[in-house]
């Protein structure tokens, strides 16, 4: 039987069991000297709280008598004894079994995150950013707790439950008679609560998950939801989503409270029961005193560790249903993967793209393709521009040479190597991209401009921005290349931003540069100066450039026309503008001032 199995319409039924977990035991034996360590204390631990009913019966049966009176004192003091031990053991248990919960979490974060990244650009397409950080947080931190504290707590319950059963049978297999035939009536039920827990914790875990994505998304849109005066739409719908999980989380609970009542009046409605028979046999002379309080002690120690195991059962089962939620996304196999052989891609790059007969259809959309049957080569240091109307499939071709995704048909080759046979990072190595969506993260500038060469000197670096134009407003700000500039540079402008990609793009000095509207976002005086840098650095490399404005088109060496993902003219400015097609037109809407004195 497997965990889950699958629907008719391809969705997950989840399993009702603790299955997931296992996936924590290779994180676990990454630190096998501190499972022993955890494991040799929790059993010393228990094993010194089951000696204490032994010291109590010989206390009980010898040490109120005139002549043993001095063994009292002694008595005493060997349970001081066993006192300390069992605090330096327990002691230790919690720190070594705490420690492991802490560090296999992070292992996981650490693994998830890592395996996120190398998932491919149609996994993002659909996936929701919220919800994958609401696994890397919330879930991990609920396994961290089954790792950690319930996982010691349930073991210790174990070993102290079968320690202490075993040691009622040896001290009466009557009354032991009677607490076993208990034992089922309660510890079925528990598995049966256990698995409408972990359902109930699936849907809170779930439902939550969706709460953190839609403010994920509110709160990186704020200015625009702002701007419509919709705070109280988002602020409804989210409460909506926090209302949901609530309903489900309180279903978990109550199941969870009805597992614990049910638990503790079974168990301790036994231990009345051995308690009445047991005094009954003392009144009779067949038992003595200390014999059913050491009987007692166990019972009671049996019975508060079914109490327990009935709550860490709960707990373990919703840490199984973020650990089912984590498995699955770290089971999701990215469709752009490194070959198991790789083609090596020859050294030094000559920088040449070709596509031979390629159409693509997005995984979104599988029947509708973006482009079809693409005949492009490219040679080194040529520069050619796309152009076309949004949605003709020029930001498509730069996917396809990236291999975001595969094509659909024909082949995208680069140097001469199909991409497809290629490892994507060596693909990915020899292209630097300027996207029309400059992408600014939440750190320093030097951070933002060396993500383009990570090793990067600081010299290197202060060059790439000189040459994007960037070196100038960046010394003028506070703090200089060290400024922070706020989640997406929000606290730079749309040209600086531009500028700082240009540079990243500049530092990273690839032999094919892919460039999406650079010069979109800034003013004329400083499109013409980053035009500038941006042509000594073309020189010699290839490029491919998506572009409205004029001053890029006119110093492409051709010019590709694209219209419902085909190339339908080709050629250069003059001669495009010369055959009064598409791009005349386009020219003619888009370019009529500067065409005014060129044509």
């Amino acid at each position: 039987m497997t965990d889950t199995t699958t629907d008719a319409v391809g969705e997950k039924t989840r399993s009702n069991n603790l299955r997931p977990l296992k996936r924590l035991i290779p994180y676990l034996m990454r630190y096998r000297s501190r499972v022993l360590l955890a494991l040799l204390s929790l059993v010393l631990a228990a094993l010194t709280t089951l000696s204490l009913p032994l010291a109590v019966r010989s206390m009980l049966d010898n040490g109120f008598t005139q002549e043993n009176s001095e063994l009292v004192g002694q008595y005493f003091l060997a349970l001081m004894g066993i006192a300390a031990m069992l605090a330096i053991s327990s002691s230790a248990r919690y720190y070594f079994v705490i420690w492991l919960g802490e560090r296999v979490v992070a292992d996981l974060r650490k693994d998830v995150f890592t395996h996120i990244t190398r998932l491919s650009a149609s996994f993002f397409d659909t996936a929701k950013t919220g919800e994958l950080v609401s696994r890397l947080t919330a879930d991990t931190t609920q396994i961290k707790s089954a790792a950690g504290a319930t996982a010691s707590m349930a073991l210790r319950q174990t070993v102290l439950m079968i320690g202490a059963i075993i040691m009622m049978i040896v001290t009466s297999p009557q009354l032991a008679g009677i607490v076993l035939v208990a034992i089922p009536v309660i510890i079925l039920p528990i598995f049966a609560f256990g698995r409408a827990v972990r359902k109930r914790s699936r849907m809170a875990q779930d439902t939550l998950a969706d709460a953190s994505a839609y403010a994920s998304e509110s709160i990186s849109s704020v200015k625009t939801l702002q701007a419509f005066t919709n705070e109280e739409l988002v602020s409804g719908v989210f409460g909506q989503s926090v209302e949901r999980s609530f309903d489900a989380a309180k279903s978990s609970i109550l199941a969870r409270a009805l597992l614990t009542a049910f638990a503790i009046f079974t168990i301790f409605a036994s231990v009345v029961s051995v308690l009445w028979i047991g005094a009954n046999s003392v009144m009779e002379g067949t038992m003595t005193p200390g014999t059913l309080g050491q009987f007692l002690l166990y019972s009671v120690f049996a019975a508060g560790a079914l109490g327990g195991l009935s709550e860490v059962w709960g707990e373990l089962s919703q840490a199984a249903g973020a650990a089912e939620r984590l498995s699955e996304l770290l089971a999701t196999e990215p469709e752009i993967d490194r070959p198991v052989n790789p083609i090596v891609l020859p050294e030094p790059s000559a920088g040449e793209v070709q596509f031979d007969a390629v159409s693509f259809a997005y995984p979104t959309r599988p029947d509708q393709n973006i482009v079809e049957g693409i005949n492009l080569s490219v040679s080194r240091g040529e520069t050619v521009a796309l152009v076309g109307a949004s949605g003709a499939g020029k930001s498509t071709i730069f996917n396809l040479i990236l291999r975001y995704y595969n094509a659909t048909s024909g082949k995208v080759l680069v140097d001469g190597v199909d991409v497809t046979r290629a490892d994507p990072e060596a693909l990915r190595d020899r292209i630097a991209l300027v996207p029309q969506d400059t992408v600014i993260f939440g750190s320093s500038i030097a951070d933002n401009i060396r993500f383009g060469d990570p090793h990067a000197t600081d010299e290197r670096l202060e060059e790439a921005a000189k040459m994007a134009l960037a070196d100038g407003f960046i010394r003028e700000l506070s703090d200089g290349y060290e400024t922070t500039v706020g989640e997406r540079g929000v606290t730079l402008s749309g040209g600086q931003r531009q500028r700082i990609a240009i540079a990243r793009a500049i530092l990273k000095n690839a032999p094919i540069l892919l460039l999406d509207e650079a010069t979109s976002a800034l003013d004329a005086e400083s499109e013409a100066l980053v035009q500038k840098a941006l042509d000594r650095l073309m020189e010699g490399r290839t490029t491919i450039v998506i572009a409205h404005r004029l001053a890029t088109v006119l110093k492409a060496d051709r010019i590709l026309v694209m219209d419902q993902g085909r190339v339908v003219e080709e050629g250069t400015h003059a001669q495009l503008v010369k055959k009064k097609g598409i791009y005349a037109k386009l020219a003619k809407l888009q370019f009529e001032t500067e065409l005014s004195g060129q044509v």
